[in-house]
């Protein structure tokens, strides 16, 4: 779990709850150094802002050790709302220095649902998931475009929401914020 900024307690209360319930022998770290991430399998992008978060992964040396284990195929991601952002290959509409990780084929537009004031919670299906998952959206972004191996998992309307591309899941919204635990255990699942 990186932990720089975003809802981390809220991710590992929901690892650590998945764990529990499951049996399984997991364990949930803070990421806040390199040599944090030596022994990971996955690793969890929390929201947040993501020109912060950037800059926080280049300085600490983060964002070259992230990007090395991406080029060697040898971890797991999934992006939550900012996270989802950085995962992307490109940023729509904006020219800033936020420093993307390009792990999925994806173009992403920042706060695509409007500012805080217009965060809401919404039903939706998502590929994969038997029912509908209750997703609150905070300043979200949308995935304006995939192509190549990504594949949408999830649509409000004909925004794009979800989506996964080998070893990487990125999600607009904030599971993280709900006592539903499905989001996670899909990831986890993509890690076995």
């Amino acid at each position: 779990m990186l932990s720089v900024q975003g809802s981390v307690v809220e991710h590992i209360n929901a690892l650590d709850k998945i764990f529990l319930n499951n049996n399984i022998q997991g364990v949930s770290k803070l990421v806040k150094k390199k040599d944090d991430l030596k022994s990971l399998d996955a690793l969890i992008i929390p929201g947040g802002e993501s020109t912060t978060i950037s800059k926080i992964l280049n300085k600490s040396g983060l964002y070259d050790i992230i990007c090395k284990r991406i080029e060697n195929d040898d971890i797991f991601i999934m992006g939550t709302c900012a996270g989802c952002v950085l995962l992307a290959k490109e940023i729509l509409g904006e020219k800033d220095n936020t420093k993307l990780l390009h792990a999925m084929e994806m173009s992403v537009v920042r706060n695509a649902f409007g500012r805080q004031r217009e965060s809401f919670e919404q039903d939706i299906k998502i590929k994969g998931l038997s029912q509908s998952f209750r997703a609150v959206f905070i300043r979200a972004p949308i995935i304006h475009k995939v192509w190549g191996k990504c594949e949408i998992i999830s649509k409000i309307d004909k925004k794009i929401i979800a989506a996964r591309e080998e070893k990487f899941l990125a999600v607009s919204f904030h599971p993280e914020l709900t006592n539903d635990l499905r989001i996670h255990e899909f990831f986890l699942q993509m890690i076995d």
